[in-house]
């Protein structure tokens, strides 16, 4: 995704203020061997861009002063209550070096497992993004959980999902839950529908 700025030349609090009055949002970028550069960009296209999933997860194409480097978003201050970004941080990034980013989690055919064809449960994404390791050229907009064989007596953990090559997990833990299923209503996989229809026909016959 590209992104485009023009350098900044005042700063402080006021120049800010009356920059983002402008339609203007302040930023920095910083990382690497240059020094960091003071920013400045079209709110609203800011305000759209950060409403893409992969703007947050993906090496972006930053022009400065038609000027363009790789860049990886790594902080947006927003206002409190106003649909306003207050300041934005890209980080620099070198293609032989490792970045460490959160990657979200696509959840894949949830409706034709059988936890929710067959079992009627609710399915709980316990966790829906993953911080990882790899080079920029490796690095995913998102990674794919397949829950097509999900059942109500088992969980996906992270071990469970295939990841792309040269992309490593970091920081999660001894291998942690990603999704769950349970019957609603917290039942059981004995208090399934068959299970209770069984349970029903077996009161309904006279003592023998």
């Amino acid at each position: 995704m590209k992104v485009v700025a023009t350098t900044r030349q005042l700063h402080g609090t006021g120049a800010s203020r009356r920059l983002r009055h402008s339609g203007r949002t302040p930023g920095i970028v910083y990382g690497g061997t240059a020094k960091p550069v003071a920013i400045e960009l079209d709110h609203n296209a800011l305000w759209h861009a950060l409403r893409v999933e992969a703007f947050h997860s993906s090496i972006l194409d930053l022009e400065i002063d038609g000027k363009a480097e790789k860049v990886l978003l790594r902080d947006t201050q927003m206002h409190p209550y106003r649909q306003l970004v207050l300041h934005v941080d890209f980080q620099r990034v070198d293609a032989a070096e490792k970045i460490h980013v959160r990657v979200p989690l696509h959840f894949l055919h949830q409706d034709a497992s059988p936890a929710v064809k067959l079992q009627g449960a609710i399915v709980s994404h316990v966790v829906t993004d993953i911080e990882v390791s790899c080079l920029p050229k490796d690095l995913p907009e998102f990674i794919e959980v397949d829950l097509s064989k999900l059942s109500v007596e088992h969980a996906v953990h992270l071990s469970d999902i295939p990841l792309p090559a040269g992309v490593t997990v970091i920081g999660h833990g001894d291998n942690p839950t990603i999704v769950v299923a349970s019957v609603k209503g917290g039942a059981s996989t004995d208090d399934a529908p068959g299970a209770a229809a069984e349970g029903g026909a077996e009161a309904g016959k006279p003592a023998g």
